[in-house]
């Protein structure tokens, strides 16, 4: 790998952003835990807390979205090899293949296949993400290219769409501003 990410802390991390406008913000927190990580975003705009159980080598195990129920109104589960299915049992071969969860509402999900993939310079992955619909709770694979331009910037295309944005990472990992979206705060 061209340029290694630098790890999380031992006592966790937080990172926050704002939207575009800077008229809403999240925080999300991540902690190591059971050997892996538990990212915890709390989404302002959406009023939403999503949290996202990672294995150490950042790969998706379980998902969780609360909007407002104090059980989730949405509980994922993977095997790990691409097999899905709610925490009540119920296979979900709709979004069977797919190795990450997409967020629209926040920019980290764009770090799980960065960190999961860890691209040099120059080369491209094609992903399919569990894309979630906040409001309806709908969940639809969607084809996604990264490619990594420089150690620090990337470029996300929705294979779909064919929207296209380019975007920097910090050190960890974790994207700095989604031009038009988000910022750090």
């Amino acid at each position: 790998m061209d340029d290694a990410l630098t790890a999380f802390p031992a006592d966790g991390y937080t990172a926050r952003w704002q939207t575009w406008d800077r008229a809403d913000n999240e925080a999300l927190t991540l902690r190591w835990e059971n050997e892996g990580w538990t990212a915890t975003g709390e989404v302002g705009r959406e009023a939403i807390t999503y949290v996202i159980r990672l294995t150490a080598t950042w790969q998706v195990s379980q998902f969780l979205l609360f909007r407002d129920l104090d059980e989730p109104d949405l509980w994922l589960g993977t095997d790990g090899a691409g097999r899905w299915g709610e925490m009540n049992g119920a296979h979900r071969p709709d979004i069977d293949g797919c190795f990450d969860i997409d967020l629209t509402c926040t920019p980290f999900t764009n770090s799980l296949p960065i960190r999961r993939v860890r691209l040099n310079v120059g080369d491209s992955t094609d992903v399919i993400a569990a894309t979630i619909n906040v409001e309806t709770l709908g969940v639809t694979p969607v084809r996604q290219r990264y490619r990594r331009l420089t150690p620090r910037r990337f470029e996300h295309q929705n294979l779909h769409t064919g929207l296209t944005t380019e975007f920097d990472i910090d050190e960890y990992g974790l994207l700095h501003d989604y031009p038009d979206n988000f910022r750090r705060a």
